[in-house]
């Protein structure tokens, strides 16, 4: 079985990580819908542009993936959900002592919480249909951790925990659930970090990439969006039919170490 005529709902996906996975399963056959908490013209565009691209249905609805009943009235607006992709996601950098309590809520709400609401909003659709994937994006911050990060790395370890209590609770139905890890990801949001820390360091941009942001990273590589959507793609294939409750590290070595 393929994603062929399978629909996709990826949360946070009209940038970076989450439209990198739209894209590949758009590009495998299945339908997607978009997500954001913005509403523009250009949100709708890139949906009706990437269904164009590739042939297949493609929309975009708008949900606050920071409140629970906007979370799961995206996947009724939805109308049926074959493939979830939990995606959405936030960052805060602070130590604990000064960590602001809106962020860390902010931050539990849209990264670990949002999972939670779409996937109970899911289930009953893909149990009706006999077939179901859920895919959570987590971080290798699911798996290990880093001082000053405190929200971020307790809702990603959160993640985790949550693809095995799903997993658990279908590993008798046609409906598997799988997190994957990365690690540093070339996005945009990336991308226009490397310029200020190239001037605080006084380093050039490839030594900052190396020493400074994949300084964890063994392969000294960034992972793509590419390739997370292509790992997407595979789990939701029939190849992965028993690989469930589990991680999938795509992170140049990171949580080898």
């Amino acid at each position: 079985m393929t994603v062929q005529g399978k629909t996709a709902v990826i949360t946070g996906s009209n940038s970076g990580i989450g439209l990198g996975v739209a894209r590949e399963l758009a590009k495998a056959g299945a339908h997607v819908v978009l997500n954001s908490f913005t509403d523009r013209d250009e949100d709708h565009a890139l949906a009706e542009e990437i269904g164009k691209e590739f042939g297949v249905t493609a929309r975009y609805i708008k949900a606050d993936m920071s409140k629970g009943d906007e979370c799961r009235a995206l996947i009724e607006k939805a109308g049926t959900c074959d493939i979830l992709v939990n995606n959405a996601g936030i960052q805060h950098v602070a130590g604990i002592d000064e960590f602001p309590a809106a962020k860390w809520d902010a931050i539990i709400a849209i990264n670990l919480s949002s999972a939670f609401h779409t996937t109970a909003a899911a289930l009953p659709m893909m149990r009706a249909a006999g077939w179901g994937r859920v895919i959570n994006i987590a971080s290798a911050h699911g798996l290990t951790a880093s001082p000053y990060k405190s929200a971020y790395v307790a809702a990603k370890h959160g993640v985790v925990g949550l693809t095995k209590v799903t997993a658990l609770e279908t590993a008798e139905e046609p409906i598997t659930c799988n997190a994957i890890c990365p690690g540093y990801v070339l996005t945009p949001l990336v991308e226009a970090q490397i310029p200020d820390t190239m001037e605080k360091y006084g380093m050039d941009r490839e030594t900052v990439i190396r020493e400074v942001l994949l300084d964890r990273q063994p392969s000294k590589q960034f992972a793509t969006v590419e390739e997370l959507g292509g790992t997407c793609v595979f789990l939701a294939s029939s190849a992965a039919n028993q690989i469930t409750g589990t991680t999938i590290s795509v992170d140049g070595g990171w949580t080898a170490l």
